[in-house]
């Protein structure tokens, strides 16, 4: 059973500013980055999606409500406006570890009946989530190895 919930006006406004946003990356921005990112308004639109389901439970909603204000919110770890489109970073990983999340509480076939983005919503969240542990653990690895000797 596929359920169709098509985006408001102005959900489609902050979707397509969002894509330009990241469209305009710098010429020497790594592509896998920058790819990673194109799949920030579609993973958004997907919380936003969940949350309007009735088959999401209440708390379920509730931690989806978290990564849509996270990325909603004017204070970031990573300002776009200084940062340009590597200032979405940290929403990427917010709204990508609320899904993972919610994957433990929603049927996947829920969770792909929203999906509006390219391929399966399963494996691109499987992909932000795989590069985001490599870089953050990576660079948290370093961060020790600095601290301790």
């Amino acid at each position: 059973m596929s359920v169709e919930i098509e985006m408001g006006a102005g959900h489609q406004r902050l979707y397509d500013r969002v894509r330009s946003i990241v469209r305009s990356a710098s010429p020497g921005a790594s592509s896998d980055v920058r790819d990673l990112l194109l799949l920030l308004p579609d993973l958004t639109a997907l919380l936003l999606r969940l949350l309007r389901d009735d088959r999401v439970k209440p708390g379920d909603k509730a931690l989806a409500l978290v990564g849509i204000g996270y990325v909603l919110s004017p204070i970031d770890l990573l300002p776009a406006f200084l940062l340009g489109p590597f200032g979405l970073l940290d929403d990427l990983l917010v709204v990508t570890a609320t899904l993972s999340r919610l994957l433990n509480h929603v049927h996947p076939d829920v969770v792909r009946s929203h999906w509006s983005g390219q391929g399966d919503a399963l494996e691109a969240i499987q992909r932000v989530t795989d590069w985001s542990e490599r870089q953050v653990g990576t660079r948290l690895r370093n961060v020790v190895r600095g601290l301790v000797g």
